[in-house]
């Protein structure tokens, strides 16, 4: 009896641990937005066009779910030619030796509160931070089920490296050290 206990057990885990859902970020309803303060009067927006990221695992409403992100930096764009390629320089995000800004950690839900925690590297910095995340819900379209969140959060961008910048006359720097990011994410759950 007890060995067959035991198989049973095992299966359960091993069914459990293969049958965890798993979420991917569907690119063409989804945006990873940031805005900077320039001039001290102005913000300025860009994204990464080129992106990837999974969810893994939680409860039903993604409670304690794994999520792993990647943005290509030589992928951002301002809408300016030479504004994105003095972002990919050394100033910024230095793309040659660090092509990817990650993210790995936890959606995790607190009340009726969500939050994304975990480690943020960007260029050769790794920071644990903790993103506020709305849950807009999940839904089955006929062709799959989906489910959308926006993140919302802010950077110190010196905090990583991205250093570069300039002091204007009236005072104040020509790009402030704040990023905010907006992320709006629709994820397809995988079959």
């Amino acid at each position: 009896m007890r060995k067959i206990l035991f198989v049973l057990f095992t299966l359960g885990s091993i069914f459990s641990a293969t049958a965890q859902d798993i979420w991917t970020i569907d690119k063409g309803h989804s945006n990873i937005i940031f805005t900077v303060t320039h001039m001290v009067v102005s913000e300025v927006d860009g994204e990464f066009m080129d992106f990837e990221g999974t969810l893994t695992g939680g409860d039903e409403n993604f409670n304690g779910s794994a999520v792993e992100f990647t943005a290509k930096t030589s992928s951002v764009n301002t809408g300016n030619t030479k504004r994105d390629a003095h972002l990919q320089s050394d100033d910024f995000f230095n793309s040659e030796a660090f092509p990817n800004i990650t993210f790995k950690g936890k959606l995790v839900k607190e009340g009726n509160l969500y939050f994304l925690v975990g480690d943020f590297t960007m260029r050769d910095v790794t920071k644990e931070v903790r993103f506020p995340v709305k849950y807009n819900g999940k839904i089955d379209t006929g062709r799959g089920i989906v489910a959308g969140f926006k993140i919302t959060g802010t950077l110190n961008r010196f905090d990583y490296g991205l250093k570069w910048n300039s002091a204007i006359e009236a005072g104040g720097l020509v790009v402030a050290e704040d990023v905010e990011l907006t992320c709006k994410i629709e994820l397809r759950q995988k079959k």
